[in-house]
């Protein structure tokens, strides 16, 4: 018989059974010596523990959305090439804008409130204090222009604030639209039409943005922009009325109160001695004579005091919000609004250096703009759209705007 053998020999370890047989003795010996059994599964739990932290982080939520935060501010720095000062600007100081929208976005109830208290409390001193007052002073032709100009005034006030606080800005549409943009808001993610700008407090894009009112707790936009500057108007020209019209009786309040302040100053009685006592001037046991009580009576002090509250406040508001007004009216006469002034600014700025003239390609002379501004096409607008309170719209729809126009009355009135 042939006996075949296998063509590869077996591989031989170079330890014999005896020494293997150390060695592997020698390991458990060093394993046990180092990590006992009673060691390894307290450290098998913490190692299965802190694996099962890596997946779930035991910090709030609010905490971990803020480092989240931050660390995107971080990135952003360096996440592309193109980043100039204003970029690295805006990221560092971005949870600073973040923290003044939030407080301007909770407080504009407050804000609004408080117009609406202060503006009650002189309509109130108005009605209960100077109306009856006039009556009882003034000529009849002079009650009249007080009633028919303060009644005129109020009415104007009333109706262009509720409008400007619940007429909307305007915003851009979201779904797919054929309106040209000129850029696409890098927090909305949409198409930005001309004019129009994003606001932190409102969270979304405005057509035509001028700013945002605290006083209004609503966005100066496209549609309510002109109820925003006839609040002004009329508010500014209201407060300069009754600071003018009340420049005597603040006067002759201020010096009663003067003057009831010395007479609550002095002494109650005259003090009788030596013969006053002998003949009887006063009763048995009274050292004092008294005199007559105060001319004055805590419904005088109110009334004062009152024309005095009512004279301050309308004369700081007049001159805040007059103030406040001139520009806004300066802005319109150029066809831009508070944004576009300082875009405009730097545009012309950088047009100068190379030797160019600018241009707003939104300006259409100063009487054009007031017209389209107010909506006045034909002459009787002037009384109905401007005089009087009116609800109409703006001209256009505040996503195309006609740029560059013709030197040319637009609205022939």
């Amino acid at each position: 018989m042939v006996s075949y053998r296998k063509s590869s020999t077996a591989k031989t370890s170079k330890f014999t059974g005896s020494q293997l047989q150390r060695l592997v003795c020698a390991y458990f010996r060093c394993r046990m010596r180092w990590c006992s059994s009673s060691m390894l599964h307290p450290l098998r739990c913490v190692r299965i523990r802190s694996c099962a932290r890596r997946g779930k982080n035991t910090l709030p939520l609010w905490i971990r959305e803020i480092w989240a935060y931050i660390r995107l501010l971080v990135q952003s720095l360096y996440f592309s090439s193109l980043t100039d000062s204003d970029v690295v600007f805006d990221s560092v100081f971005e949870p600073v804008f973040w923290t003044v929208d939030y407080v301007t976005r909770w407080f504009g109830t407050v804000f609004v409130c408080l117009v609406v208290i202060l503006t009650g409390s002189i309509l109130a001193i108005a009605y209960l204090i100077l109306l009856p007052m006039i009556f009882r002073t003034y000529s009849p032709p002079w009650i009249a222009w007080h009633v028919c100009y303060g009644h005129w005034n109020m009415v104007m006030i009333i109706f262009h604030y509720y409008k400007a606080i619940t007429t909307s800005p305007g915003s851009p549409p979201t779904e797919k639209n054929s309106s040209p943009f000129v850029a696409v808001c890098k927090k909305c993610i949409i198409p930005k039409p001309a004019r129009t700008h994003h606001c932190g407090i409102c969270n979304r894009c405005i057509l035509k943005m001028d700013h945002h009112c605290p006083w209004l707790n609503n966005c100066v936009g496209h549609f309510n922009h002109r109820y925003f500057f006839s609040f002004c108007v009329a508010l500014a020209v209201g407060c300069v009325y009754c600071s003018i019209s009340g420049r005597d009786l603040f006067i002759e309040a201020y010096s009663a109160i003067e003057r009831f302040k010395h007479l609550d100053v002095e002494k109650p009685g005259v003090p009788v001695t030596g013969m006053g006592v002998l003949i009887g001037l006063l009763p048995p046991g009274q050292t004092n004579y008294q005199t007559s009580a105060p001319p004055h009576t805590f419904k005088e002090k109110l009334i004062h005091k009152s024309i005095i509250y009512m004279w301050v406040l309308t004369s700081t508001v007049a001159v805040a919000l007059g103030s406040l007004t001139l520009w806004h009216a300066v802005l319109i006469s150029r066809g831009e609004t508070s944004i576009e002034r300082h875009i405009n600014s730097k545009e012309r700025n950088r047009v100068v250096k190379r030797g160019g003239v600018y241009r707003n390609p939104f300006n259409h002379g100063r009487l054009n703009n007031w017209k389209i501004f107010l909506g006045v096409e034909k002459t009787s607008h002037w009384l109905t759209r401007v005089l009087l309170p009116s609800g109409h719209a703006p001209p256009g729809d505040g996503l195309q705007w006609d740029v560059f126009p013709v030197k040319k009355d637009l609205i022939p009135v």
